[in-house]
């Protein structure tokens, strides 16, 4: 009975120095967290819409004016069409695709943002809560190193030493080269410089920089080289270099969606790609501007000249001197005599309707040019894409396809973009969607050169703007 009576004593004293040590609740109602929702096959068949969480990159899930140039886009109509030939009660499914970042599609899967992620790279799903990855969908894929043709072929890992590779954002390749540079430390060899590029950029556009020699090397899947390799022929593919054990291109669910994940399995064990699906992205990328090396001898020469005009007027309108330079070498090459279409003129290839509207009338010597382009360029900026919610580079690429299409015309993508349930503050992979399905390739196309030159521009920022810098080696 003493016993009892002294553990019952023990107990209260821990009770209550447990609850003298615990900070008391906050005063108001209690946090309720909802548990998010999970929806497997019945689900899905019910609300009639599968939601797929898609890598925003063209590769994967391009489509233009309703050609799909994606290499998911195939796939997963033929997954559309496998669920609704196993349709009970005529339950047909149609797929909705959401476009988003490689490295936040994990993220929104267990959000319960979408259904189902299909990114068409290779994605590490091991460190992810409450997600599993399908049945392969493309097996053995290995990493190979890309290059520029002319330029010198890696045939060993350690070849990379000291070399700078450019990635984007969630790139297999990531782990890859961590593993080689510990391989090259312990041989005191310099590690391979991992340099992550502007989140403007998809793989493929990076792929179109090395081509033209604005970044050196990259490190991708080998079936997206290659098929990009077809319509960018001056891309040189290491195929001999391993650097890593091939890996599997996986679809991914919830964990709990155990319905839905045994039927894509079952699909994917029967799928054949069709011969013919690469022909619309062939088609719609074969004729399509290619960007340049902007930083040649004489380019840079000619930039030099232009500088402190471009410098003058962007700093005028609070602008960046190099947007300037970029759109400049796009338009004209940067020659000031450049005569274009429908009375486009100049550096700049403003035309005289469009200076009249900002009060300039002679766009035909450089400084008038260059005056009209950036007066216009801060009207369209100020007047339709002023909002805080755009960020700047995204400012500048709303301004940009503007400049080419017409702001009301951009304004009414944006539209479209936010009933699509896509962000109509963020021109890249997201309005540009919008752009692709009504107009093609053109717009994007544009934007995308503009930007690429200014991050090439920007890269070599210091030697452009620096006296002291100015004899850097220039590559011809």
């Amino acid at each position: 009975m003493i016993r009892a009576s002294l553990i019952s004593m023990c107990l209260l004293l821990v009770s209550h120095q447990a609850s003298a040590q615990t900070p008391s609740r906050p005063a108001g109602p209690p946090v309720i967290v909802k548990k998010t929702q999970i929806r497997d096959l019945s689900a899905i068949r019910s609300s009639k819409v599968l939601r797929v969480l898609v890598n925003q990159s063209r590769n994967s899930s391009g489509e233009v004016q309703g050609e799909p140039i994606g290499v998911e886009y195939r796939r997963l109509q033929a997954f559309e069409k496998y669920l609704n030939g196993h349709a009970r009660d005529g339950q047909k499914v149609s797929i909705k695709l959401i476009p988003k970042a490689k490295d936040q599609l994990l993220a929104a899967l267990q959000r319960g943002e979408g259904d189902l992620v299909a990114p068409g790279e290779l994605l590490d799903a091991s460190a992810a809560r409450y997600v599993d990855a399908t049945e392969p969908v493309v097996s053995h894929v290995p990493l190979v190193v890309v290059g520029m043709r002319g330029e010198r072929v890696f045939k060993r890992p350690e070849q990379l030493s000291g070399r700078t590779v450019m990635l984007t954002n969630g790139s297999a390749a990531d782990e890859a080269l961590i593993q080689l540079n510990q391989k090259l430390a312990l041989r005191k060899l310099p590690p391979v410089n991992i340099e992550w590029v502007d989140p403007s950029l998809a793989v493929e556009d990076v792929l179109e920089m090395v081509q033209a020699g604005i970044y050196h090397l990259t490190v991708v899947e080998q079936p997206i080289a290659e098929r990009w390799a077809r319509v960018m022929p001056k891309l040189r593919v290491d195929r001999g270099l391993a650097l890593s054990e091939p890996g599997d291109m996986n679809w991914f669910v919830r964990k709990d969606a155990v319905m839905l994940h045994g039927t894509i399995d079952r699909f994917l064990d029967t799928y054949e790609a069709p011969a013919n699906q690469d022909v619309a992205f062939q088609k719609a990328y074969k004729d399509l501007y290619r960007v340049h090396y902007p930083l040649a001898r004489d380019d840079r020469e000619r930039l030099e000249k232009l500088r402190p005009t471009l410098q003058r007027h962007a700093d005028a309108q609070k602008m960046d001197w190099l947007d300037l330079a970029a759109l400049a070498f796009k338009e004209s090459q940067l020659n000031p005599s450049a005569k274009g279409g429908s009375g486009a003129t100049g550096l700049l290839q403003i035309t005289p309707s469009a200076a009249q509207r900002v009060g300039v009338g002679n766009i035909h010597d450089v400084d008038g040019n260059v005056q009209a382009a950036s007066k216009y360029l801060a009207m369209i900026r100020r007047k339709f894409f002023a909002s805080p919610r755009i960020n700047e580079r995204e400012r500048m690429a709303f301004t940009l396809a503007a400049y080419n299409l017409g702001p009301e015309r951009v304004q009414a993508m944006r539209t479209e973009a936010k009933r699509q349930g896509l962000n109509p503050n963020q021109w890249f992979f997201q309005v540009e969607r919008v752009a692709m399905a009504q107009v093609g390739m053109n717009v994007v196309t544009y934007v995308n050169s503009v930007n690429k030159y200014y991050l090439a521009y920007d890269q070599e920022r210091r030697s452009l703007e620096s006296p002291s810098s100015r004899k850097v080696a220039a590559r011809d």
